[in-house]
């Protein structure tokens, strides 16, 4: 009697460790499949998106927003999901395994709780960060995802959370806080503050911030830029020359492209005493965005949203390092300092020409990386309409694909009268050559 029990005891127990295994003790499989929906997701990156537009972060430190909850959410999705993806650690500089998945752990519920708490160490409005977790949360309970299963996801995250942080803390960013500000060379060629507010040189010392993916700041320096030589007819001043031509003769399609693609994340405006002052996304922003639509339009999954966000934050990050070295090298004056002083004292740009020095064109470099790494997840040809704008007054745009709308932003800086060409050209071959290392060299998704 004893022996013919033991059979029976034993399949049911297998039987209950199956059950077990394929729910409730398995991290990697969700009961909920509302908490699926890739827009959960989207929904938190624009939370991130809009507390950095009120908190006015510059471009350069908004990509180090944008990135590490980035990083930190792919790490919860590829600690979930091994099989299908490759975990950053080994990948980034510095960066180390994350901690296991945890039982009862909801992969996807953890990715946005991750995002979250490694953001909102990174904004200063963290109220806004705080109401916003708020009323996700109150959004679970409406769902009726069990406190169990929020409790547990949240514990992981913050494991998750707390290790990526610990890693950015050394990336050199606190230390150059601290480093002293540029002082301004008073040569013709040296890069100075532009009018209305003559504000001080932004992020003098990005060089130094850690990079991810690319080996060093200078690893894809470009071309030097031209000798400075305002005699007519030399190379230098007929580029210097036809910024001043193209801001008098711009269409209107011209201008609408400038205006699109400005992303000046604090424009102020002068009247009389009064001042006044607009907020926008900032270059790295808009790209974040096309990187929503994108992964909208494709019907990616949870998973790959996460991942696209991720690979195009590192881009991001490290495309503007890699600017900010050959910005704060070479040192290079702003068209309209000159133009004012040699050609025409009452000239002004159509877009506010940003405080820092010229050459290479930042958004041309980081579109171009960004458009690079979104192609090789979404392919040469996808059309999208881009609406990122929309909510800052703008009508949206339409291109066939990621490098075309690269190519526009890049050249809307001359149409805007704050770039020479040549920082243009030589910013998107520095912006694909960066772009185009990631994807060589940075594994998400397993084949």
């Amino acid at each position: 009697m004893l022996h013919s029990t033991i059979p029976k005891l034993t399949f049911i127990l297998f039987k209950i460790s199956i059950v077990c295994l394929l729910f409730s003790c398995n991290p990697k499989t969700t009961e909920y499949k509302q908490l699926e929906n890739p827009d959960f997701f989207r929904e938190a990156v624009q939370n991130l998106t809009d507390i950095s537009v009120y908190d006015i972060f510059s471009p350069p430190v908004a990509s180090r927003v944008y990135v590490y909850p980035s990083i930190a959410a792919y790490e919860v999705i590829a600690s979930a999901y091994p099989d299908r993806y490759q975990s950053l650690a080994g990948q980034l500089n510095g960066l180390t395994e994350s901690p296991e998945i945890s039982v009862n752990v909801n992969p996807y519920l953890a990715a946005i709780y991750a995002y979250n708490i490694v953001g909102k160490t990174l904004i200063f409005s963290e109220d806004k960060m705080t109401d916003f977790q708020n009323q996700f949360e109150q959004r679970l309970i409406d769902l009726s995802i069990p406190r169990r299963i929020r409790k547990n996801s949240m514990r992981y995250a913050e494991k998750v959370s707390s290790h990526i942080l610990k890693w950015s803390k050394t990336d050199n960013y606190h230390q150059t806080r601290t480093f002293p500000k540029y002082t301004v060379l008073e040569e013709d060629n040296y890069w100075k503050p532009t009018p209305p507010d003559y504000m001080d040189g932004i992020e003098p010392n990005w060089d130094q911030i850690r990079t991810l993916a690319i080996d060093s700041s200078s690893q894809f320096s470009p071309k030097p830029p031209l000798k400075f030589d305002l005699s007519k007819g030399s190379p230098f001043q007929k580029q210097l020359f036809e910024v001043y031509e193209v801001g008098k003769t711009l269409s209107t399609q011209q201008r609408d492209i400038a205006n699109f693609w400005d992303c000046n994340p604090y424009v102020t405006y002068h009247k009389g005493h009064a001042m006044f002052a607009t907020k926008k996304i900032t270059p790295g922003g808009h790209w974040i965005g096309i990187t929503s639509i994108a992964s909208k339009k494709a019907n990616s999954d949870f998973t790959e949203t996460v991942a696209a966000f991720a690979e195009v934050s590192i881009a991001l990050f490290d495309a503007f390092i890699s600017c900010w070295d050959e910005k704060w090298k070479t040192l290079v004056v702003r068209p309209e300092t000159l133009i004012n002083k040699y050609y025409d004292e009452d000239w002004l740009p159509v877009l506010q020409t940003p405080p820092f020095p010229e050459y290479t064109s930042g958004h041309s470099v980081i579109s171009t990386a960004s458009a690079e790494v979104l192609t090789k997840r979404f392919g040469n040809s996808f059309p999208f309409l881009d609406t990122t704008e929309v909510r800052y007054g703008l009508p949206a745009r339409h291109f066939k694909s990621f490098l075309q709308a690269a190519d526009e932003a890049a050249i809307s800086r001359l149409y805007g009268g704050i770039h020479y060409r040549m920082a243009i050209d030589q910013g998107v071959v520095q912006g694909r050559k960066v772009g185009q290392y990631i994807n060589q060299n940075i594994i998400t998704e397993k084949i």
